[in-house]
């Protein structure tokens, strides 16, 4: 028989821990003429229903015994699913084990129990599923013969083809047996990651024993960070709703590595603002971030930073994209992909002048991905919680003898706020929410610092007034001196340093206020 030839499917097991959409699936198996069998609050579901069912223990001859927990381990269940076609039928009609051409098991919602914050170590072991792992993988090895399908959003692709054609072709056995083998890997690996995370008493620690992650391909990318590395895509299917792995593709070609890369950075730092803000990110460190009244104005400030840092960059929002900022972004520059947690239609009608420019919504959004952030080395990956705090626990300290007013703390706020979304070593400068300039990723401070004046100057901006932020402390004061020399009339950095007496003093002759965090920010 030719791979195209489907299999016809004579008799199907049906038991289902999410019922959405089965009744449609089984009415069409059983109209034409597949035997169904299935077990507990699935067949009582499909009985009421109308359709014909035969209980999995009339038919093994077995009833369910402990509560349900022995019910499909069995052999005329697997010998029915394992027999290979072709090879066992003898032993199969000696044993007298009918095949069992099609079988629909999705696995007891382990993750959505685990979730909730009263389940018990107890009540998160009664929900992890053995009969259903069982089944799929029996049916998986047997593809040959045997399809499997493990989620409601494959039923209506089987619904076509039973059918248009009667059964599965080799294909889309293949395809469904992959899908359920990559099903209970991903289900394996959520019990081993709660367990590993508990001892016996169900007491938690901060990081698993055993640490197991799963991302599903989402797109083969045209090249990786340079044409000659391949790179593809993979989202997380458990990362929050809103985070930027969520996004859908509204306009623009086809997305890059790089593009891919800095728009999540640029997520990331919008995501810190709750009055509307405009970040721009260029090659992963923010080029100008402001918050405003409404999108436009807080785009044009973000970038009257570094138009030039702007030019080709990733610019990201976190209020709705509207036709009037569209505008004023496509009439001024050159940019890679535009953010936002949505796109008025009208904004699109404005980008479509741009064809190439990839406009991306992120619903719900935006928000941080998981609790842990992870960077891969060689042969391992280093898991840290996400640096979610801006200070330590003690709170904001005045050092200095000029105080810091309630709206001078707004502002220090804001530039504090930025700065952790700057790679070390990470000063930023800034005025009246909006940033004037921004030094990053220098391995001296006090270069940083100079690099953010430059910054300032090449825009047009006069640092007379304004505050800065540093991600870490100061261990010298030419990082004070060279603050004074522009301008700057406020400071927060997180102190620490054994020259914090001379750093402070230094504030001190310059008639800076300066605030500690207790709390440092580096972002390598």
């Amino acid at each position: 028989m030719s791979a195209a030839t489907p299999l016809p499917i004579r008799r199907a097991l049906i038991s289902v821990s999410d019922k959405t959409g089965i009744e449609p699936l089984a009415r069409c198996l059983a109209d034409s003429g597949v035997e169904i069998l299935s077990t507990g609050g699935t067949a009582t579901l499909l009985q009421d229903a109308g359709i014909d069912v035969v209980e999995v223990g009339e038919y093994t001859g077995f009833p369910e015994i402990m509560a349900g927990r022995v019910k499909t381990l069995h052999p005329r269940i697997h010998g029915g699913l394992l027999g290979r076609r072709g090879e066992d039928e003898a032993v199969m009609a000696e044993q007298s084990i009918p095949p069992i051409d099609l079988l629909v098991v999705n696995l007891y919602a382990f993750e959505q129990a685990v979730a909730r914050p009263d389940c018990s170590l107890e009540a998160a072991i009664e929900h992890i599923d053995i009969g259903g792992p069982a089944m799929l993988r029996a049916a998986a090895k047997n593809h040959a013969g045997v399809g499997v399908v493990t989620a409601p959003a494959q039923y209506p692709a089987v619904i076509e083809a039973v059918a248009a054609q009667g059964g599965l072709d080799a294909a889309q056995r293949y395809e469904l047996a992959v899908a359920a083998f990559n099903h209970v890997a991903r289900y394996d690996a959520a019990i081993s990651d709660y367990l590993s995370a508990r001892d016996a008493d169900g007491q938690v620690s901060a990081f698993p024993g055993q640490l197991n992650r799963h991302w599903e391909k989402a797109a083969e990318l045209r090249y990786g960070e340079n044409p000659h590395q391949p790179a593809a895509f993979y989202r997380d299917p458990l990362a929050r709703p809103g985070s930027f792995a969520d996004y859908q593709q509204r306009q623009g070609k086809a997305l890059s590595y790089n593009n891919l890369a800095d728009g999540d950075a640029a997520w990331a730092c919008v995501a810190a603002f709750d009055a509307p803000a405009c970040v721009i990110v260029k090659h992963a460190n923010p080029c100008g971030v402001a918050v405003a009244a409404e999108p436009t104005a807080a785009y044009e400030a973000a970038f009257a930073t570094d138009p030039t840092s702007a030019f080709g960059g990733i610019i990201a929002f976190n209020r709705p994209l509207d036709a009037a900022t569209a505008r004023a972004i496509v009439e001024r520059q050159f940019v890679e992909v535009i953010l936002a947690p949505a796109v008025s239609d009208e904004a699109l009608m404005v980008t479509a002048a741009k064809t190439n420019v990839r406009v991306l919504e992120v619903p719900g959004g935006p928000v941080e991905a998981s609790e842990w952030r992870l960077q891969p080395v060689g042969g391992g990956l280093l898991v840290q919680a996400q640096d979610r705090a801006l200070t330590a626990d003690s709170g904001l300290r005045c050092v200095t003898r000029e105080p810091v007013s309630e709206a001078l703390a707004e502002e220090l706020d804001f530039v504090w706020r930025v700065a952790k979304f700057v790679k070390s070593n990470a000063i930023v400068y800034g005025r009246e929410g909006r940033t004037l300039g921004i030094g990053a990723g220098q391995m001296s401070r006090v270069d940083s610092a100079r690099i953010g004046v430059s910054k300032a100057a090449e825009a047009g901006l006069d640092l007379t007034g304004s505050v800065l932020a540093s991600d870490a402390f100061f261990p010298f004061r030419d990082g004070i001196d060279q603050a004074a020399a522009a301008g700057v009339r406020a400071i927060i950095q997180p102190g620490g340093s054994r020259r914090d007496d001379e750093v402070i003093a230094a504030a001190d002759e310059h008639g800076i206020a300066m605030l500690l965090t207790g709390m440092r920010h580096f972002r390598h």
